[in-house]
């Protein structure tokens, strides 16, 4: 049987699945700054903001990654855009990550941005790097110890941009 990801807006319905994909994703404590024992109520609350577009990505009937894409900063910053991405562990290596950065970037383009920046991609989460950079991402800057990395202590992060 031939797998199909199918990436889409977000419903009320998805809010369930979305917590469990954010809750497995954020207790490894190794690619997001969101503490492990961060609450259903306040991520829910975080990712489904109405100020963020938020995404599903459904691989055969099932929710197996998440997205949410918006303005990077307010006002005069608003024209670029940021996201943040979570795949489900028993979902990685399925091309899911890569089909939601690519659906992030048309996106972002529908809905008037013009770039797109990632302030804080863990160094040492090799997999992200790469992919950012498959899909044309450049690292513009480093920034020293600045994640608390459960595993690795102190190790730096990337700002990653890319024009649309």
């Amino acid at each position: 049987m031939k797998e199909k990801i199918f990436i889409r807006s977000a419903r009320e319905a998805d809010i369930d699945a979305v917590w469990q994909i954010i809750y497995e994703v954020i207790q490894k404590g190794d690619s997001y700054a969101f503490a492990p024992d961060s609450s259903r109520e306040k991520m829910v609350r975080y990712w489904f903001n109405t100020e963020k577009h938020t995404y599903v990505a459904d691989h055969n009937g099932e929710i197996a990654g998440t997205y949410v894409l918006q303005a990077n900063q307010p006002g005069l910053g608003s024209h670029i855009a940021n996201g943040a991405y979570m795949v489900s562990p028993q979902y990685h290596g399925l091309g899911i990550g890569t089909a939601m950065g690519k659906h992030s970037l048309e996106e972002a383009g529908r809905l008037g941005f013009e770039a797109m920046q990632f302030n804080m991609v863990i160094k040492s989460n090799e997999a992200a790097v790469h992919l950012w950079k498959k899909l044309g991402f450049s690292i513009i800057g480093e920034i020293p110890d600045a994640f608390q990395h459960q595993r690795l202590g102190l190790v730096n992060v990337y700002i990653m941009y890319r024009a649309l």
